[in-house]
């Protein structure tokens, strides 16, 4: 699908209300220094037709106000040494895109199956040059030829997780729309800044997300398993296909003596591991990994103030071994990952903390070139890393002309890589958005629908 683009600006806040120096959180510079992509498509709508002002003009007008509140995305990082980044509020904007699309929304599909298509409708970001040239945010406006419009964002993960991401889009809507900003973001990294750190009595050694994930039986790397050739599939599970999976979870807990009731995410995520172990043919002995992401927002004591803006997440572990994962119960894998979660006290987050502030150098942590470098983190096999967005505020994002008609990831081409999302009408469905090397699709997609109970 070609794709042309029209103009490229550069959005300022309306007015500049901070010009401090932050030296960001170790959170905030740890893991993947990129920026996360979403897409948002909208039909042709009345509203935009009957209006005096263009899309792109409300767009970069309610861009310039919302910015006044999220000043931290106007500004810039630059590396301060030992791997360490600092954030500039110097307002020096973001970068908006109008576009032009040969293609219809119809090429689309039900999108969730072409996502392969949604990479030009993304604002590019050069990580080729330094980074204290890269706008923390861009978005690109594109329209195709029935009307219809895609609306593309990159959002710096430096500067925010998806919970400060969304709220951002949230009230950029709302500017858009003529309403008030609803709740403003409070931005103080900080806060897990301090140097009077809690006292704690966990040591490092329990942190296994500290420890590189495990290798394929007899090899020394991963690099041969990076260079593999990948695809995204995205999966639904609808409302009955959870039910089934959290019953037969259930029923074989209560035969192990076990009362837990696990949540939709721990049993989801066991299923995916299940069956990417079996998908991937691994040994019996092999060891494998789960890594995902806790919103730490209300498990600090005291909690976070509302609406923290930032990175509060982080990232743990569950282990075991793929013969384990592949034939005991699914409850077995549950409690991997429960036993994972329930780790995340205050006490573990300030530990956390505390070992990323004693490192002196954190360049060994941080992947700048996530999608294209042979270094930092890699969940692919044996190991997977799933992200859920089942309890984020996706949906429902109106600009002024209507809800979108789709909202999604972006891109995303690393083996192992995995998404969870809520399904669209909010009928308890998932939608599972998997990468995995092109060797393995077919047999997960048998699997992940094959293990549910009394599904052929």
């Amino acid at each position: 699908m070609e794709v042309s683009i029209k103009h490229s600006c550069i959005v300022k806040p309306q007015e500049r209300i901070c010009t401090s120096t932050f030296q960001l959180s170790e959170w905030d510079q740890t893991g993947v220094i990129t920026h996360v992509p979403t897409v948002y498509f909208y039909r042709p709508s009345q509203e935009w037709l009957k209006s005096s002002k263009s899309i792109v003009d409300t767009l970069k007008e309610s861009l310039s106000r919302v910015l006044v509140h999220f000043y931290p995305l106007a500004g810039r990082v630059r590396w301060i040494g030992q791997g360490r980044l600092e954030l500039l509020c110097n307002a020096k904007g973001v970068e908006l895109i109008e576009a032009n699309s040969s293609g219809e929304l119809s090429d689309f599909g039900d999108f969730a199956s072409q996502t392969n298509l949604f990479e030009n409708l993304l604002p590019y970001v050069d990580y080729d040059k330094p980074i204290d040239e890269l706008p923390l945010m861009l978005g690109q406006l594109t329209q195709f030829k029935c009307g219809g419009i895609c609306l593309g964002v990159n959002i710096s993960h430096v500067v925010a997780d998806g919970q400060s991401a969304l709220h951002f889009m949230s009230e950029w809507a709302r500017l858009a729309r003529g309403e008030p900003l609803e709740m403003a973001p409070y931005f103080n990294p900080d806060i897990f800044r301090s140097q009077d750190l809690p006292k704690t009595s966990i040591g490092f050694d329990t942190h296994i997300e500290f420890k590189p994930p495990p290798l394929l039986i007899g090899a020394n790397n991963n690099l041969e398993e990076r260079k593999k050739a990948t695809i995204v599939a995205i999966l639904p599970l609808s409302k009955e296909h959870v039910d089934i999976l959290k019953k037969d979870v259930k029923e074989g807990s209560i035969d192990d003596h076990n009362m837990y009731s696990y949540t939709r995410y721990e049993v989801i995520a066991a299923h995916i591991w299940r069956s990417a172990c079996k998908a991937r043919e691994h040994q019996l002995e092999q060891p494998t990994c789960l890594g995902f992401s806790i919103d730490v927002r209300n498990r600090l004591q005291p909690p976070l103030p509302p609406k923290y803006f930032g990175n509060a997440i982080l990232d743990v572990v569950a282990s075991s071994k793929s013969g384990d994962i592949m034939t005991k119960p699914l409850h077995y894998t549950c409690a991997k990952i429960r036993q994972a979660i329930e780790k995340v006290n205050n006490e573990y987050i300030w530990s956390n903390i505390d070992f990323w502030k004693k490192l002196p150098d954190l360049s060994p942590f941080q992947d700048l070139h996530a999608r294209k470098s042979m270094d930092g983190p890699f969940y692919g096999n044996p190991n997977l890393g799933v992200i859920s967005w089942l309890t984020l505020p996706m949906y429902g994002l109106d600009f002024g002309w209507g809800k979108e008609i789709y909202m999604g990831p972006g891109t995303h081409d690393s083996d192992g890589d995995c998404l969870m999302l809520p399904g669209p009408v909010n009928d308890g469905s998932v939608q599972v958005a998997i990468c995995l090397q092109e060797a393995h699709v077919d047999a997960f997609k048998k699997y992940f629908y094959k293990d549910i109970p009394g599904e052929a």
